[in-house]
């Protein structure tokens, strides 16, 4: 369903920003958490999840910020999958956008510093962008069109009903 990942601050820097992407149409959603809390990571899946609401299942890795993560599992309504140690290439969708954001957020960058339209606006620029996996679209329109399919065997079910 989606592939998460933190993006971490340099050596001196604080800050994570959060990516949640969509394995199917490869939209991403980042939130940039600040304060590094078990709360505020919660509250960041949360704003994903009110953005993205089809998320059923989250692959990631064994980060320590996860560590409480049948609590999340519960208030987000998912099931969390993890990776094998060391097999990044299990979420490889996730980690492919990290290098993109990283174009825009070199490695030893301080997350703290960069505005969260910022952030939202290397999300934009993602969502936008072209792929020859799609089919030529953007995960945006992907997305979309996928939503509208949804609609329609649901107003049909409601029809048969």
């Amino acid at each position: 369903d989606v592939e998460a990942d933190f993006i971490v601050s340099g050596k001196t820097g604080k800050g994570v920003i959060l990516n949640v992407s969509d394995r199917k149409s490869r939209t991403p959603f980042l939130e940039k958490i600040t304060n590094t809390t078990l709360d505020n990571v919660s509250l960041a899946f949360l704003k994903i999840k009110k953005r993205f609401p089809e998320i059923k299942t989250i692959t990631t890795d064994n980060d320590l910020l996860l560590q409480h993560h049948k609590d999340l599992e519960k208030l987000l309504d998912v099931t969390i999958y993890f990776c094998h140690p060391f097999s990044s290439w299990e979420k490889g969708t996730v980690e492919n956008i990290n290098r993109q954001i990283r174009k825009d957020i070199p490695k030893s960058s301080d997350i703290s510093k960069y505005s969260k339209q910022f952030i939202r606006k290397i999300e934009n620029k993602l969502q936008r962008k072209i792929y020859a996996c799609l089919d030529h679209l953007t995960p945006l329109e992907v997305l979309a069109m996928s939503r509208k399919r949804k609609q329609r065997r649901s107003a049909v079910k409601k029809l048969q009903k």
